[in-house]
């Protein structure tokens, strides 16, 4: 399933403010109930130098886009990943998946 990529400022202000969280051992996820599923990532120079950061950015994307199907809903979200912590690529999918799931509980209390 694809997915847009949030690009615009607005949109990453928008929800860091009004945005929920769920929290993982190696990623912050914010999220928002949205007409389609759109995904931004924010990293800081915390995470290393470009290449580092680039090669995060490629993990967190491929984790997602490999999982967004799960998601019961369209929303929009931002990944944050943990400084400090090694990026795999299955600790951050088996993350982004707990995620999601914690997302569509809370959803179907609502």
């Amino acid at each position: 399933m694809r997915y847009l990529r949030l690009k615009k400022n607005t949109d990453f202000q928008r929800l860091f403010k009004k945005g929920k969280r769920v929290y993982s051992p190696r990623i912050t996820l914010i999220y928002s109930p949205s007409k389609v599923n759109t995904m931004g990532i924010a990293l800081s120079k915390k995470h290393g130098k470009a290449v580092q950061r680039n090669r995060i950015k490629r993990v967190i994307r491929a984790a997602y886009s490999n999982n967004v199907s799960l998601l019961s809903a369209a929303y929009s979200v931002i990944i944050l990943p943990k400084a400090g912590e090694e990026i795999k690529y299955r600790d951050v999918e088996k993350d982004i998946i707990g995620c999601f799931k914690r997302i569509n509980a809370a959803c179907q209390k609502l």
